[in-house]
């Protein structure tokens, strides 16, 4: 599976400076500036497997998009990123029976965000209304991360944390990548007006990279960011 997601990755890095400089259709040098700020909902891919629910956090950044091309009816443009984006899991936690537990857990992990994005866009180019679909690479930096426990922490005979399958070894171990790349995808709606353009949209991004070792002699032989993310952006004019 990561064979496959690494070969869209590859592609899309190959695709990108062909995007810019093939010139098949109508010529553009459109530029807009601006900001976003939005809701993620993130999980990670942990193998072996630990029950979560969708961790709600904040994000925001500022936005930079070149439009190169109108082709057809299809707007093409390139549009990077630079973010803050709190990722990471919440628990929902089950002792060795399989019965639900009052302890609550969850790990927060703040990232520096960069997605480089081709985006096509169909609809009115100036004022009105535009859909459109991105999709790209994205690279994050891990600046921090956080633990939070319950009050209440549920035991074993031993003295371990009483959870399903045994799995206790995530709390306390900190993450040992702090670099993470993978692939993002959305669509979503924009609206021009004579103030500026304000965007709306929800993507996914799939982590190509582990936040754990996943050598033989790990704990976990998985452990990727995935993120659903609502944006709104608000963008201006700097060249048309």
């Amino acid at each position: 599976m990561y064979r496959i997601y690494k070969k869209i990755l590859g592609c899309c890095l190959f695709l990108f400076p062909l995007a810019l400089n093939a010139q098949m259709g109508e010529p553009r040098s459109n530029i807009d500036i601006g900001a976003n700020v939005g809701l993620t909902m993130s999980s990670v891919g942990l193998d072996p497997t630990i029950k979560q629910k969708q961790l709600l956090a904040p994000t925001a950044g500022v936005v930079v998009r070149v439009t190169s091309e109108k082709y057809f009816k299809t707007y093409c443009a390139l549009q990077a990123e630079l973010n803050f984006v709190q990722a990471g899991w919440q628990e929902e936690i089950f002792n060795a029976q399989n019965q639900p537990l009052p302890d609550t857990y969850n790990r927060k992990l703040n990232y520096l965000q960069l997605p480089i994005m081709a985006r096509l866009a169909w609809g009115k180019e100036d004022r009105g209304w535009m859909g459109y679909f991105l999709a790209g690479p994205q690279l994050s930096f891990c600046l921090s991360e956080k633990e939070s426990y319950s009050t209440t922490w549920t035991l074993n005979g031993e003295g371990h944390p009483d959870r399903l399958n045994d799995m206790y070894d995530q709390y306390g171990m900190k993450i040992d990548h702090r670099f993470d790349y993978g692939i993002t995808a959305g669509a979503g709606v924009e609206l021009g007006t004579g103030a500026g353009r304000f965007l709306l949209d929800a993507r996914y991004y799939y982590g190509l990279s582990d936040i754990f070792k996943n050598g033989k002699r790990d704990i976990f032989g998985r452990s990727n960011n995935q993120i659903i993310t609502v944006k709104l952006t608000y963008l201006i004019p700097v060249r048309k």
